[in-house]
Order: structure tokens, then sequence, then C-alpha cells
């Protein structure tokens, strides 16, 4: 219970941070000192593009037309609201199958709505991580390149708290999914060879659960008779009465 809580703390937090990054702007940044006094901050994320300089003047301008953008940008859009959706039906499925909040059924059961509920979780951390980082590349490799002649850029805070909030979503949903499928996703029949039927079990079942027709069953001659004695004749010569406890 207590690992299923510090699982779920750190999948919080990690998707907390996941969403901050969306509304921030400063996912790419660039510096360009015009003159001594002014100096103009270029920043952008995955919605708009913003200035401001040194005199207090900043504006922002959203992105004019969403079919005039690259496919890096609409890709890159599509895996941050992913990870956002995710991390948040992930936080309710385990929410619902942790064993302090008593919401679900049986053990078994909760057990397997929070190993779905870290799957949801490694699916929002894995968008997340996949966006930053194809962010990131994308603006290393421009600004690496000697041959990219427009304005380069610097990688911003958002996509450094993004990488964090990730691999927390990531590490809480491993470790949560391990211990809640190692419980929920055990084998319905035990492994290993059957107890073969006792002789007491199998007299029960013919005698009592089969039909009167079908528990008649002829052994031929029987070999013995209570209260009666037997026709063996012992080394001795002897006759010896058997009864039936004892000839079992």
């Amino acid at each position: 219970m207590y690992m299923e809580i510090g699982c779920f703390v750190s999948c919080l937090c990690g998707w907390i941070l996941v969403c901050s990054t969306l509304p921030t702007e400063y996912w790419t940044f660039s510096e360009v000192g015009s003159i001594v006094l002014t100096t103009s901050n270029y920043y952008s994320n995955l919605w708009r593009d913003c200035i401001s300089d040194t005199t207090g003047v900043s504006d922002c301008k959203d992105y004019p037309s969403m079919l005039a953008l690259p496919v890096f940008l609409h890709a890159c859009r599509a895996l941050a609201v992913c990870a956002v959706i995710t991390g948040f039906f992930g936080g309710v499925l385990t929410l619902i199958g942790m064993k302090c909040t008593k919401i679900g059924g049986s053990e078994l059961a909760n057990s397997r709505v929070t190993f779905a509920g870290s799957v949801t979780y490694l699916v929002s951390g894995f968008c997340g991580m996949i966006t930053y980082s194809w962010w990131a590349n994308r603006v290393i490799s421009e600004f690496v390149d000697p041959n990219f002649r427009a304005q380069k850029f610097e990688l911003g805070a958002a996509v450094f708290i993004g990488w964090g909030g990730s691999l927390l979503l990531i590490s809480g949903g491993v470790v949560l999914g391990y211990f809640s499928g190692k419980e929920g996703l055990k084998p319905s029949s035990p492994k290993g060879p059957r107890r073969p039927g006792t002789y007491a079990t199998a007299r029960t079942r013919r005698t009592y659960v089969l039909p009167a027709s079908a528990s008649r069953v002829t052994l031929g001659p029987p070999l013995f008779y209570e209260g009666r004695k037997s026709r063996t004749t012992g080394a001795s010569g002897t006759n010896q009465t058997f009864g039936r406890d004892s000839f079992v």
C-alpha cells in the first residue's frame, strides 16, 4: 500500500509538471542585442511566438494558420495533448484500484485496475518524453548547422521541466506496474501435477452423484462378505475371519 502511494504521488507530480509546460512560452529562446541599452528576447512554444525587450514592452502572437505549420509542430502538439489526457486517466484508474481507497471490489480486481493505471501512466510518460526530445533535437540540430541562416534558438526551461515530469511518470509507472502486476496477473490454475482422486472420493462420486442406473457397476464376484469366513487357507491350514476394515 505504501509503495502504491509513493508511486502515485510520483506520477501525479510528473503529470503536473508536464501540464505546466504547455502554457509556458519558454520552450525556445534567443537573445539579440540591437543597441547598447536595448536587448530583444525572442521565445516561443507550441502555440505562439513572443518578443520582449529591456524597456518592458512584450508582445505575443499566435501562429496565423494551422495548415501552414510544419508536420513536426503538429506531431509535437498531438503527443503533448496525449500525454496530458492519458496521465489524467492514469490517475483516475490508480485512485480506484489502490488498496488505501477501498473503492474497487476484490483484491484481484483492484490489482488489475492499478496495473491498467500504471500502463496508462507509462503511455503518458513516453508521449511526453518523445515530445520534448524531438523538440530539443530539432532546436539543437538547427543551432549547430552552419548552413542554417535563420535566427537560431536555444533550449528553454520548459523542455527541461518536461523531461523531469516525463521521467517521474515513467519511473512511477514502472514500479507501480511491477508490484500490481505480480499480484493481479497471477495464473488462474496452479502449475504442477494434479493430485489423483482417492478411493473414497471415486466411490462416493460413482455411488451418490451418478444416476442409479449408471452407478451400478459389476466388478465380478465379491471378494469378501462381512461376518463370514474367507476361503483363504494360510500356511498353517487354518481359516481366518476378515472384517471390512481389516480387509481395506
